[in-house]
């Protein structure tokens, strides 16, 4: 079976059909999600907080990214590969493109950048440049310490309309795929209903065209603490292989996320 591209995962929004998606950092997991079917492996700056202990993910550099990438890529022949750009790492264009070109040479299908509508001229750049781009809105982490914090964003309506505003900008530009973080349910609908490309979301509600969680937070093993977006699906069956399936099958169901693992 050959590799998904991202025109077979906007296929399956097309098809009103869900995406799964996980984080890894290595190959050997990698491999084992991708074998039970997951759509897309991201290779997350949340490695900084997961592998490296760090209380954020500030930290992770370009380096990290690739290494980890090359990792993964070395276990996938299915799933999507897509890999973040780390904090600082596309702060102008030009930047953007030779850290974007190493890490499609390492092995990532798609990039992912944090940011709302400032990074317009720089996803058109990458797009006439042949890198494919995923954007991500919501909380972004890599701008903690601006919002305070690890705090749901879009609560207030202003603060909604805008963010549904960038998601449009953002795909208008040529990003590919959308990741939206720690949005209230209604505005992860909103969003979804306003983009023609996939929105995966975590912790921004069952209306997204899929989810994505970080593969340390569903296995329940996560350093620091469980998210209430995530669910600990190894706990429920003991076996890594049956957890992964599982949390596929409760994406693609629409059984997760449930109330419990949403915001308001």
């Amino acid at each position: 079976m050959k590799a998904k591209s991202i025109a077979d995962i906007q296929a399956k929004k097309a098809n009103d059909e869900k995406i799964s998606a996980l984080t890894a950092y290595d190959a050997s997991f990698a491999q084992l999600f991708d074998q039970e079917g997951i759509d897309i492996i991201l290779i997350g700056d949340s490695l900084g907080m997961v592998l490296q202990g760090q209380p954020d993910t500030l930290g992770v550099s370009i380096d990290d990214i690739s290494y980890h990438t090359r990792s993964v890529r070395r276990g996938v022949t299915q799933a999507m590969v897509v890999a973040d750009m780390p904090f600082m790492s596309y702060a102008t264009p030009e930047q953007t493109y030779q850290n974007a070109a190493k890490l499609m040479a390492n092995g990532a299908s798609m990039v992912k950048l944090e940011g709302g509508d400032w990074l317009t001229e720089t996803i058109a750049g990458l797009k006439v440049r042949g890198v494919p781009v995923c954007g991500h809105l919501g909380l972004t982490p890599q701008s903690v310490h601006v919002l305070g914090g690890f705090k749901v964003q879009g609560r207030q309506a202003a603060q909604a309309d805008e963010l549904v505003e960038s998601a449009i900008a953002l795909e208008q530009a040529g990003a590919q795929m959308l990741v939206l973080e720690c949005v209230p349910v209604a505005l992860g609908k909103r969003v979804a209903d306003a983009l023609t490309i996939p929105v995966i979301g975590i912790g921004a509600g069952v209306h997204c065209d899929g989810q994505i969680l970080v593969m340390h937070d569903m296995l329940g093993v996560s350093a620091n603490y469980m998210p209430k977006f995530s669910k600990n699906y190894l706990a429920d069956c003991g076996d890594v292989r049956q957890a992964v399936r599982n949390f596929i099958d409760e994406v693609t169901h629409q059984t997760f996320p449930g109330e419990q693992h949403s915001f308001n």
